[in-house]
């Protein structure tokens, strides 16, 4: 049986990172997947792990930018609102 490339994987996990978000640069991505790691001790594996965690957490976070555009529209329309909530 063959032991796991880890060195591959961590390049093929990097890939997928730059690839899948370009506008942020690799030192974002690293100082953010090893956040205060030891990297002169790091084994090759505890590496991929890190960065693999780091990519799962990356892709679940949504962009939520339309959204705080409707709250600061809705805010910006409060007294339309009570207005409205008054007549009926």
């Amino acid at each position: 049986m063959r032991n796991p490339n880890y060195y591959r994987q961590i390049l093929y996990a990097l890939e997928r990172l730059y690839k899948g978000h370009p506008k942020y640069n690799m030192g974002k991505h690293l100082s953010t997947a090893l956040d205060g790691s030891d990297l002169w001790g790091i084994s090759d594996k505890e590496f991929l792990f890190a960065i693999q965690k780091y990519e799962i957490e990356l892709n679940m976070d949504v962009d939520h930018e339309e959204d705080i555009e409707d709250i600061i529209k809705d805010g910006m329309n409060l007294e339309r609102l009570f207005l409205d909530e008054e007549e009926d």
